[in-house]
């Protein structure tokens, strides 16, 4: 069955587009995104409920809500942005280099190449009631993979990343869904302790 016919994503300005309107605008949205629930990843449920909407009106990313067809309950969501990248020319392979040579500018002397890249900045399932077992990880990449695609159409650009943490078996997740390791990068975070994150990218 073709995942759009099992869900469907809605980008979260058709609500903030109408206002104050409690029953379908921005206060609706927030009583929505007040009954998610994401234990395994309190972060990814803090940014939701928090971040979320302020990020959006701000054009800094743009958030997607999940749905399912069957009952229209919210089943995860995920957030997309544009951001600048510079990629080490030593952490990938001679074909990548070529690939990134059409769409990024080469330093040679630090032999680094920058690009606006596509961003998938958040990734979370809902585990309200159950809900998390509707809806597979790698169908919400999916359904976030088709949002860059229709980007990449109109736009252009060909590198999408996201940032993980280094454990094993989410890596392991990225990794089957066609995203490779090229880098690692330090947090700076005034309120968490600074750690490592792992930085995967994907070519459309």
């Amino acid at each position: 069955m073709p995942i759009t016919d099992k869900f469907f994503a809605i980008n979260i300005r058709k609500y903030l587009a109408l206002g104050d309107d409690h029953e379908a605008g921005e206060p609706a949205l927030i009583q929505l995104l007040s009954g998610f629930s994401c234990p395994k990843n309190p972060d990814v449920e803090h940014f939701l409920k928090k971040n979320a909407i302020e990020f959006t009106k701000k054009n800094q990313s743009v958030t997607y809500l999940v749905f399912s067809k069957d009952n229209g309950e919210m089943l995860g969501y995920f957030t997309l942005a544009l951001k600048p990248l510079t990629i080490r020319g030593e952490t990938v392979s001679n074909t990548t280099k070529r690939k990134l040579l059409r769409v990024s500018e080469l330093d040679v002397k630090s032999d680094t190449y920058t690009m606006s890249a596509y961003l998938i900045a958040q990734l979370g399932k809902n585990y309200a009631d159950g809900r998390n077992r509707e809806i597979a990880g790698k169908e919400l990449i999916e359904l976030a993979w088709m949002i860059i695609e229709k980007t990449q159409y109109m736009f252009g650009g060909m590198v999408t990343f996201l940032e993980a943490e280094k454990e094993e078996k989410l890596l392991s997740f990225y990794r089957d869904n066609s995203f490779s390791q090229f880098d690692t990068r330090q947090t700076a975070s005034g309120t968490t302790e600074p750690h490592e994150l792992v930085q995967l990218l994907r070519l459309l």
